[in-house]
């Protein structure tokens, strides 16, 4: 494990996944940036299963710098396991994420680290107001952060932005699972760290590789919302929702059985299976008492207290990590 909390300035959370090409150049380029701030400070790579040399790139960093230092993971989880297992190593009192990929300029860190040191922020999100993206990424990145700022009333621009800056306090206190790193804010919002800002940021047009985006992302993204809006609010307490639906769809088919029993009694005294209604009825019995179970069921998985962060870890840069 990592040494005690705030031992560092910064920690730098770096996740990778094949960028050989630019991990050594974006070390370089932090470490200028470190030295000349007087910053105490740690990078840690997250190579996510990469299947080109960047570990071995990560090795001989980690071999020539002790301030590097490198987790490997066995096989590729994604960039939100990742962030998450570089969080619980981290050290310093603030923690900066960005990507691998040069796209991110590692001048905006000194900046991020004093809004949150100085001016009191929980976490500063960049926004990448000029893009060097396609239009197809462009416009889709816009439609995603209007529709993430419509549901959650977080106003942030560029929720996908890699490079944040956070309290150490707010890394501690959440877990980024599944594709959650999109949504990192909203889970920092629900766990009771509500002074969020941004700050624009350079985007520099990718020199190596190519990017990662596709669609796919794209409509992954809107699902991700809806669950993590599901879990933020609803994760630890599955009953308040699904048995309010549940109840309400129960009573309202019971009053209609009601009505319909009365119907036939003592007003037309036809059959009331012969009344499209009265299937309408019975379903609405049968999803709320279905929707109820569905609740409880949730309660006890809930309370189970299932650890979803066991990620395998192949190796790290073990010399680098103080126990």
């Amino acid at each position: 494990m990592a040494e005690n909390k705030q031992d560092f300035d910064i920690s730098v959370v770096i996740p990778l996944y094949n960028e050989a090409e630019s991990i050594a150049e974006l070390a370089e380029y932090i470490d200028s940036v470190m030295e000349r701030e007087k910053f105490k400070y740690e990078i840690i790579f997250v190579d996510d299963g990469s299947t080109d040399n960047s570990w071995q790139v990560v090795e001989q960093l980690s071999g020539a710098n002790p301030s590097v230092k490198g987790i490997r993971f066995r096989r590729n989880y994604g960039k939100s396991a990742a962030l998450n297992e570089g969080f619980r190593r981290t050290s310093g009192r603030v923690v900066v994420t960005m990507d691998a990929d040069l796209q991110d300029n590692p001048d905006e860190i000194p900046e991020l680290y004093r809004m949150i040191t100085e001016k009191g922020f929980d976490l500063v999100s960049g926004w990448k107001k000029k893009r060097y993206d396609s239009l197809l990424k462009r416009v889709s990145t816009k439609l995603f952060n209007f529709v993430t700022r419509l549901v959650t009333g977080i106003k942030l621009h560029d929720f996908n932005c890699g490079l944040k800056a956070y309290n150490c306090k707010v890394v501690q206190s959440i877990e980024v699972y599944g594709e959650m790193h999109r949504y990192i804010p909203v889970m920092a919002k629900w766990a009771g760290f509500s002074k969020i800002g941004e700050k624009v940021v350079q985007h520099r047009p990718r020199k190596y590789g190519t990017t990662k985006f596709g669609m796919e992302r794209f409509i992954n993204g809107f699902l991700d919302l809806m669950s993590i809006t599901f879990v933020t609010r609803f994760g630890r307490k599955p009953m308040h929702l699904f048995g309010m639906i549940g109840t309400i769809l129960f009573v309202a088919g019971f009053l209609i059985a009601i009505y319909l029993a009365y119907a036939k009694f003592f007003m037309d005294g036809y059959h009331m299976t012969q009344r499209p209604l009265f299937y309408f009825g019975i379903l609405a019995m049968i999803l709320g008492t279905q929707l109820f179970v569905a609740g409880f069921l949730g309660e006890l998985i809930v309370r189970s207290g299932q650890d979803r962060n066991k990620y395998l870890v192949e190796t790290t840069t073990e010399s680098n990590w103080q126990e």
